[in-house]
């Protein structure tokens, strides 16, 4: 059935679109003109016609208006909201809408069951992105304590001297895949540091983070993998406390338990790695396939931090988060929303919602109200973090590979979908062969250290091992005019350069 929108009368409409109700009329066969429509006439957002959500999402704008009803795989019944103002209404109102699944109707009739392909996604845990009232504050009052003790510059070190080493991985190759081989690896690199446990960082810890979230028959292998290092980081910090973020979670006033301390830690690893390596991607995509992004960001026109900005609108790490849920009966973008009704919280459509970006070619540079860090008490507290990682990570990349070129058509990439986020595959490029550089030194097209110029003179030439015939009589000139060839000196930075390159972390 057509949803209608709430009854402005307050009378309840048997008609009314009532997500806990079906049709119970068989689904179409496949390859009719409707397949693809689930019970009651309603757009799934899985299988075929899910291939591509952004597309679905402007057929639920068309059709609905900023609030649409669709189907979760089994044909669990969920709100998209799809409207900017709608979305932010929704997480900045806590009186209405939590995070807390609990509530949601399909899980107390056993609909969305606990064999649910979504689970992992929407199964209540007991961390503060789930939580409510006092013990959301507490718990995330912990998290942001801690958040709070981060040096940034000395992240931002990091962040360059891992760039370093990914990048000399490869650079005496001339060719590499940015996803592989930097994106998937630079976040879990720092992250890993960032927490305590740098040593935990390798190639099965990056692959574990992936396969974790995508529902594999191998996912909860990689889960206990997962958690097996940071239950050990949390007992050996809780023994022996040092100065990285484990240690002051578990020394915070909020005095958090050591399953409470390893859930969070999962949190803020597995959040932050997936968003980052997806940001990360998604800007090198936009650098090497725009030739008009590439310019202004050779030319100064846009800083790194600025073209972060733009894929944080045109490109976000999260499309959309499952779930919010009602908490009472109320009204959004026109629909009557029941109490115990799932809502997704649809971050990639609000953010090309129409009455905010008529024009979607328009720049958007300095405008930070995208929805991509979501927003109200739940809004990513570690937003700063990647925004560093990304920012200082690609601008390291591309001072060490200025020419670095995408090796195929921008129309043979590929991305992997799913119903939070696009993952690119691979992000082919070429450039030219170079040396390994130091780590510990900046980023720089060269290796560390000047070329001696052959004509370098410090001081006056040494005269000729034989006497040279005298030359032709020439007008003299004064003793003060006669200069003897000098050293070249060195250039200074400028102020500017030099407060850029300290900002950037070398």
């Amino acid at each position: 059935m057509t949803p209608e929108p709430h009854s402005r009368t307050g009378r309840d409409d048997p008609g009314m679109y009532d997500p806990g109700m079906y049709d119970p009329t068989p689904g179409p066969p496949p390859g009719c003109p409707a397949h693809g429509m689930g019970p009651g006439g309603l757009r799934r957002l899985y299988g075929p016609e899910a291939e591509d959500l952004g597309a679905l999402y402007e057929k639920l704008r068309a059709e609905h208006g900023n609030v649409a009803p669709a189907l979760l795989h089994n044909d669990v019944p969920i709100w998209v909201v799809l409207g900017h103002t709608e979305n932010l209404h929704m997480v900045r109102t806590p009186s209405q809408y939590t995070r807390d699944s609990r509530i949601w109707n399909p899980l107390r009739d056993g609909t969305a069951g606990p064999d649910h392909p979504l689970m992992p996604l929407f199964a209540w845990q007991p961390i503060c992105a789930m939580a409510e009232g006092d013990e959301h504050l507490r718990l995330r009052g912990a998290v942001m304590g801690a958040m709070s003790t981060i040096d940034h510059r000395g992240i931002r070190r990091s962040i360059n001297r891992s760039t370093q080493l990914l990048v000399n991985r490869f650079c005496e190759d001339g060719s590499a895949d940015l996803v592989s081989q930097f994106a998937e690896h630079l976040p879990m690199a720092v992250l890993c540091e960032i927490l305590g446990m740098p040593e935990e960082y390798n190639d099965r810890m990056v692959h574990s983070a992936r396969d974790m979230i995508k529902g594999t028959e191998t996912a909860i292998a990689s889960n206990e993998y997962v958690m097996g290092a940071l239950n050990r980081l949390t007992l050996r910090r809780r023994a022996q406390p040092q100065d990285d973020f484990t240690s002051h979670l578990i020394r915070h006033p909020a005095a958090l338990t050591d399953d409470e301390v390893a859930q969070h830690l999962r949190l803020v690893l597995i959040a932050a790695y997936e968003a980052t390596t997806n940001l990360i991607a998604n800007v090198l995509r936009m650098v090497l396939t725009d030739p008009r992004f590439r310019a202004q960001l050779n030319g100064g026109q846009m800083t790194v931090p600025e073209a972060v900005e733009q894929s944080l609108w045109d490109e976000p790490p999260f499309s959309a988060v499952l779930g919010y849920f009602a908490k009472q009966e109320t009204e959004l973008g026109g629909q009557r929303i029941r109490k115990g009704d799932g809502l997704l919280l649809g971050i990639a459509p609000g953010n090309v919602d129409p009455r905010v970006r008529p024009d979607l070619t328009a720049n958007m540079q300095g405008n930070r109200s995208h929805l991509a860090f979501s927003g109200g008490p739940h809004e990513c507290p570690g937003q700063d973090i990647g925004r560093a990682i990304a920012d200082v990570g690609v601008d390291a990349l591309l001072m060490r590979l200025p020419d670095v070129r995408l090796a195929c058509e921008e129309h043979e990439l590929r991305w992997t979908t799913s119903i939070s986020s696009r993952h690119m595959v691979e992000l082919p490029v070429t450039f030219m062969a170079k040396p390994p550089q130091d780590d510990t030194q900046q980023p720089g097209a060269h290796p560390a250290g000047r070329r001696p110029r052959a004509d370098w003179q410090v001081t006056t030439p040494a005269p000729a091992p034989e006497p040279a015939p005298a030359p032709q009589p020439a007008t003299p000139q004064p003793e003060s005019e006669t200069v003897a060839p000098a050293a070249e000196p060195e250039r200074r930075l400028g102020a500017w350069q030099r407060f850029v390159r300290w900002w950037r972390g070398y």
